[in-house]
């Protein structure tokens, strides 16, 4: 299963360029963030094969596009475009497809300069509060900033605001 990607405590991105049916949209669904080169593909398409989408695409689609959507999407085995992957909201962006990856690392620097504990708490908070109550996903949230509040990296952030120059963070 594509889980352990989705776990993984750091955000992934997915850079999808040409065809992605099957394992590999499933693949991207499971990544945090899609990128889709305007030469991209894509499509859960098993149906046509007389079997179902078995590598998660049942289960993160709709939670991705919608119930709706998604089952347009499966029960069609239609393949979309990056244009209409957008619309739905299946990627982020879209791009050249010679801008893909410059794309893809952009936004992993971009990332990569805020506080990875904080990025890793917002990721684990958003991936468990989706499939609670806000009952429990706020508790949760709540946590989350708790395990923040004791780091060396928040420290700082204060201390980097307080003399007006960018924080250095070292994870800690």
């Amino acid at each position: 299963t594509f889980t352990a990607v989705e776990q993984v405590r750091v955000p992934v991105i997915a850079a999808i360029n040409g065809f992605a049916f099957g394992g590999g949209i499933e693949l991207a669904m499971a990544c945090d963030i899609r990128i889709a080169s305007s030469a991209a593909v894509m499509g859960l398409t098993e149906t046509s094969l007389a079997i179902i989408p078995g590598g998660g695409g049942t289960q993160r689609l709709p939670r991705i596009v919608g119930i709706a959507k998604a089952k347009e999407l499966i029960f069609t085995a239609r393949r979309i475009d990056a244009k209409t992957a957008l619309e739905i909201g299946l990627v982020n962006r879209v791009v050249e497809p010679d801008q893909l990856m410059p794309a893809a690392l952009e936004l992993a620097r971009e990332i990569a300069k805020n506080g990875p504990i904080g990025v890793a708490q917002a990721k684990f908070a958003i991936n468990n509060g989706m499939e609670a109550s806000l009952g429990v996903a706020l508790p949760l949230e709540s946590k989350a900033y708790e395990v923040t509040i004791p780091t060396r990296d928040r420290l700082e952030a204060l201390a980097a605001f307080a003399e007006k120059r960018k924080p250095v963070f070292k994870g800690e």
